[in-house]
C-alpha cells in the first residue's frame, strides 16, 4: 500500500500517450540532425561541446566538481547517471525554475551515496521547488513515493520528465502538483490528508522576493516524524538570512559541504499538541 496521506492517483492514458508521442518526435529528430551533420560533438566529463550548442547557465560555466554526475548534452536534453540509470531531463532555459543548478545535483549525489543514513524505501517525499525534476527521479529510483511540486507554469515540462524517466524502472509513479509557497498551501494540502516523511529542496532559496513564504511552507510541511533536507548554494546576502532565520526555526544538521553548496538536514520543534492548537504557526 502507499504511505497514508500521499493522496497518490493512478497516471491517466493520456499522459503516457503524450510522453510516448514526445519520445517518437525524439528519435526522429535525432534521426534526422545525425543524417545531416554526423560530426556533432557533445560534452563528456567537461570536454567541449561547440559553441553554438553550450549552454550559458551557471551549472555548465562551473568547474566539474569530483562528486558532479557523468552528464552529457544531446539534442537539448541533459543525461545524467544517477543510481544506475540514465536520466534524461529536459530544461526550460527560459526560466530559474526549470533549469537544473548546482545543489540539486549535489543533493542527488549525497542520496545516492547515503542510502543508510536517508532511507527512502517506501517513504512517502514531497519535492519543493521541483523544476525539471531531477531530485524527485533520483529520490523514486530510490524506492520512495514521490510528489513533485512547483509553480503551474512548470508543471507541463516537469511531469513530462518524470514519466519519461521513471515508468517500468520504478514500483511507483512520482507526481506532479501545483503548489505556490505561503498560507494559501494550507487549503490545498490539508495536514489532515497530506504527511510526508521527507521534504527536500534544492537551490529554492535564490533570486526572488518569496522567502518568508518559502519558510512558512518548509515549517508547514516539515510536522513532528517529518524530515526536511534542503541543499543550497549561497550567492546573495539574503541567502545567509534566510539560513539564519532556517536555524532559528527547525533543529538542525549540518550533513555535508559539496563545494559551495550545503546541505542540511531539520526536524519539527513544534509538538503535536502545538501543531493541532495553532497550525503552521
Amino acid at each position: 500500500m502507499e504511505p497514508s496521506g500521499t493522496n497518490h492517483k493512478d497516471e491517466k492514458d493520456t499522459a503516457f500517450m503524450e510522453v510516448e508521442e514526445e519520445e517518437e518526435k525524439e528519435d526522429e529528430e535525432e534521426e534526422d540532425e545525425e543524417e545531416e551533420d554526423d560530426s556533432e560533438t557533445t560534452v563528456i566529463d567537461g570536454e567541449e561541446e561547440s559553441d553554438d550548442k553550450a549552454k550559458e547557465t551557471e551549472p555548465q560555466q562551473q568547474e566539474k566538481q569530483a562528486w558532479a554526475p557523468t552528464t552529457y548534452s544531446k539534442f537539448g536534453k541533459e543525461v545524467f547517471c544517477y543510481v544506475g540509470q540514465e536520466i534524461s531531463i529536459f530544461e526550460a532555459l527560459d526560466s530559474y525554475g526549470a533549469v537544473i543548478w548546482p545543489a540539486a545535483l549535489a543533493l542527488c549525489h549525497y542520496l545516492e551515496t547515503n542510502v543508510e543514513q536517508v532511507n527512502l524505501v517506501d517513504k512517502a517525499v514531497l519535492e519543493l521547488g521541483a523544476g525539471p525534476g531531477l531530485v524527485s527521479i533520483v529520490a523514486t529510483l530510490l524506492g520512495a513515493w514521490v510528489t513533485a511540486t512547483d509553480l503551474p507554469e512548470i508543471i507541463g515540462n516537469l511531469r513530462a520528465n518524470l514519466l519519461r524517466n521513471t515508468r517500468g524502472r520504478c514500483r511507483s509513479t512520482p507526481q506532479a502538483a501545483a503548489l505556490s509557497w505561503g498560507p494559501d498551501v494550507e487549503r490545498t494540502y490539508p495536514r489532515s490528508v497530506y504527511r510526508y516523511d521527507y521534504v527536500l529542496a534544492a537551490d529554492v532559496v535564490y533570486h526572488h522576493d518569496y522567502l518568508e513564504e518559502l519558510l512558512f511552507t518548509m515549517r508547514y510541511f516539515c510536522r513532528p516524524g517529518t524530515t526536511l533536507i534542503w541543499a543550497n548554494k549561497v550567492r546573495f546576502p539574503s541567502d545567509l538570512v534566510f539560513t539564519e532565520d532556517f536555524k532559528k526555526t527547525f533543529n538542525t544538521t549540518l550533513l555535508a559541504e559539496m563545494g559551495e553548496v550545503k546541505i542540511f538536514k531539520a526536524t519539527c520543534r513544534e509538538t503535536e499538541e502545538h501543531l493541532q492548537h495553532h497550525p503552521a504557526g
